[in-house]
């Protein structure tokens, strides 16, 4: 009997799969065969629940995903890995690629796949050229690149400092201000420079 076999797939904890579930049980897929990585990027080759898909994954079977980038990143993987599906007598079923769904074992959805493969990775690439650009863009320009806020502010490094000059052990103040004393001397040597 053959049946279908859903993946979902988010980069981070702090995202959600809710939408790709929802998409993927309204496709037909029973909740005992939807597996979810969260947490899990694409660039992976290995990724758990992934894997146990793919163990499931029986000839005449279908993986269904809702996009293309929830199988990877590079077109050649893409690729390789439908002809895997295709020499395992299983198909590849993508919910919204191009606006439509495209079943992998028909030609036409074959060649879609294959189209699409490239386009996603030639966005993924321009999206990462992007990124590298701003943030070298940003770091001559001499502006913040984001990250976690200070919260020991200057001014309390500054007075910290003053009680080290008096004498006092440095490993103490740091522990007094919250944080390593590591951490304390790289944040001391960039305010004495």
């Amino acid at each position: 009997m053959t049946k279908l076999i859903g993946y979902a797939r988010v980069s981070t904890k702090a995202q959600t799969t809710d939408r790709q579930e929802t998409d993927l049980l309204t496709a037909g897929i029973r909740r005992d065969d939807l597996y979810v990585d969260r947490g899990v990027s694409g660039a992976r080759a290995s990724r758990p629940e992934f894997d146990r898909a793919l163990t499931a994954l029986e000839a005449g079977d279908t993986l269904v995903i809702t996009t293309l980038d929830r199988l990877g990143r590079s077109t050649q993987n893409m690729l390789a890995f439908a002809d895997e599906l295709r020499g395992r007598g299983a198909g590849l079923r993508v919910l919204n690629l191009g606006g439509g769904d495209v079943d992998t074992s028909t030609p036409m959805g074959s060649m879609l796949f294959t189209i699409m493969a490239a386009l996603a990775q030639m966005e993924h690439d321009i999206k990462r050229e992007r990124v590298t650009d701003s943030i070298a863009k940003r770091r001559a320009a001499g502006l913040n690149l984001g990250g976690r806020p200070q919260r020991i502010t200057d001014s309390q490094i500054r007075n910290a400092l003053h009680l080290v000059d008096a004498g006092q052990p440095a490993a103490q103040v740091a522990r007094d201000l919250g944080m390593s004393r590591a951490t304390f001397y790289r944040r001391s040597r960039t305010l004495r420079n």
